[in-house]
């Protein structure tokens, strides 16, 4: 790497009456205010993982299965302001985006200028990846705001004369973050490689130990619920990479790569991709390498999961914090401004499309393109509340029955939409496993005797039904979500519950389970 010729002088952040500064409010504003109004029209439903999200905000606590607190909280804050809808459950998302959106300015205002500063803001709530994320209340969306707050502080606080404030700055910031999501704890690894590589920065490692203690100290409280709930975050966590020998998957490696032209936009992660370049061949300053640093080697981490197992889409998002002021810092340094603005028109244009895909079909009559049947791009996002009330009529002819169900998702999504909320439907699991929140908390339990309703998505109900004296269906129900898609669901009564299937001791000894009890 080389070092820049000489010490740059650290350029103010624009007061509020600065023009580009202005500029930047009113854009980020106006996207806010359009996806506020488009919300409004209730065009989607509560994804199962936002109405479980919803669910934990009726219990507060330090931590919880799958997830660490913040998001719960988020969403306790904005029902408590707003009522409980889905609009002010997912308000939280679309209204942060406006203060991450405002703090990379700040980052771009630092290191680059007003102007580029500017078009950062612009180009980053116009992201494809965001114009999806703001719509969904999410972990990705408090971690991708304390992402970018600890990144400014990190900037601020390296510079000469700064008060000791801003590491503290940072250490809260990536507590909070850690609070958020479990990868927040990559932006500290980032920053200390940083400040490991570059020998002038070495000075700051003292001070950036007072950030990693005042991070811990604000985290702590999640590390102790943990504790005492055997570690099931963290557990659930390192689940995730689902790694199952050596198998390579390079056409799993294939679809995460595409998925990032989507995330980022083409022109946007095709300039990410040739910088990191650019910085194996030692092509690269302590500003550029900093931002490059805390974008470049996630998509590396996660092409390598993907390779080797699987790896979602918005898994890298915090990158594009970063990523995006250096790669718009880079193009307008290469006078390549035309680049950036038609990236964010191309970026609008396809949200619009993607968002209004249901409208325009409609609209237009088109439903078919060269024999291929058009796609509703947000058909897992429909149907849900429709689904919930028409089991809630089906429940009230059964009301004596306690409800059970054998789907996470499935069981999220009718907790939410199902009246009166039936917080306390318990989960079909025979095994014991605890591999979601309500197979810790609800999973019921191994006593014979009981009377149940069943909702399952299941459309074979044997394994289950075959463990109950006798079992009826009362019920199923298909909603139609678009695109030829369903969201169906069969209910049951069921009698006399047996117990769940035991393992038998052949005369081996060895220890095997039926697959089906009888």
């Amino acid at each position: 790497m080389k070092s820049p010729a000489q010490t740059r002088v650290a350029r103010p952040v624009p007061a509020a009456a600065d023009p580009y500064f202005r500029i930047a409010l009113i854009a980020v504003g106006g996207v806010t205010l359009l996806r506020l109004l488009w919300l409004a029209g209730r065009p989607i439903d509560l994804y199962p993982d936002e109405a479980q999200y919803w669910i934990w905000a009726q219990h507060l606590d330090w931590g919880y299965y799958s997830k660490p607190p913040f998001v719960a909280w988020m969403i306790a804050a904005t029902t408590a302001q707003f009522g409980e809808n889905d609009l002010a459950i997912k308000i939280g998302a679309t209204i942060t985006y406006i203060g991450t959106s405002l703090v990379v300015f700040a980052i771009a205002a630092r290191l680059y200028d007003r102007r580029v500063a500017a078009w950062c803001a612009i180009a980053f709530i116009t992201l494809p990846g965001v114009s999806a994320s703001a719509l969904i209340i999410s972990t990705d969306v408090p971690l991708l705001f304390f992402w970018a707050v600890a990144t400014y502080g990190f900037i601020r606080a390296r510079e000469d004369g700064a008060s000791p404030a801003w590491w503290l700055l940072v250490g809260a910031a990536c507590g909070f973050g850690t609070l958020s999501k479990y990868f927040m704890l990559f932006w500290l690894a980032v920053a200390l490689l940083h400040l490991l590589l570059w020998r002038v920065e070495r000075r700051h490692l003292g001070r950036f130990g007072l950030a990693v203690i005042a991070a811990f100290a604000v985290y702590m409280p999640n590390i102790l619920w943990n504790w005492a709930h055997d570690f099931a975050s963290y557990r659930h966590t390192g689940s995730n990479a689902d790694f199952h020998g050596f198998a390579l998957h390079p056409l799993s490696l294939v679809e995460f790569l595409i998925s990032q032209f989507g995330v980022f936009g083409p022109v946007f992660f095709a300039a990410l991709l040739w910088l990191a370049v650019q910085a194996l061949r030692g092509r690269v300053d302590r500003r550029s390498g900093l931002l490059l640093l805390l974008s470049a080697p996630f998509v590396v981490i996660f092409s390598v999961q993907a390779l080797l197992s699987r790896a979602q889409p918005n898994w890298i998002a915090p990158a594009y914090v970063a990523g995006t002021v250096l790669v718009v810092g880079w193009l307008y340094e290469q006078k390549r401004e035309a680049w950036v603005q038609w990236s964010v028109v191309l970026h609008i244009v396809a949200a619009i499309l993607i968002l209004g895909a249901r409208d325009i079909i409609r609209i237009t009559g088109i439903t078919e393109i060269a024999g291929y049947k058009i796609p509703d791009p947000l058909h897992r996002l429909r149907g849900w509340a429709t689904l919930g009330r028409s089991l809630s009529e089906i429940r009230n002819q059964h009301a004596e029955l306690p409800l059970l169900g054998d789907d996470r998702e499935l069981m999220s999504g009718l907790i939410y939409y199902m009246q009166p909320h039936p917080f306390d439907m318990q989960i079909w699991n025979p095994a014991q496993h605890v591999r979601n929140g309500f197979e810790m908390d609800q999973s019921l339990p191994d006593t014979p005797g009981g009377d149940y309703l069943w909702i399952t998505n299941r459309a074979d109900p044997s394994e289950i039904a075959d463990r109950f004296e006798s079992h009826e269906q009362v019920a199923h129900v298909l909603v139609p979500t678009g695109g030829g898609s369903l969201r169906e669901a069969w209910v049951y009564v069921l009698r006399g519950f047996k117990g769940y299937p035991h393992a038998t001791a052949p005369a081996d000894g060895s220890t095997t389970a039926p697959a089906a009890a009888g």
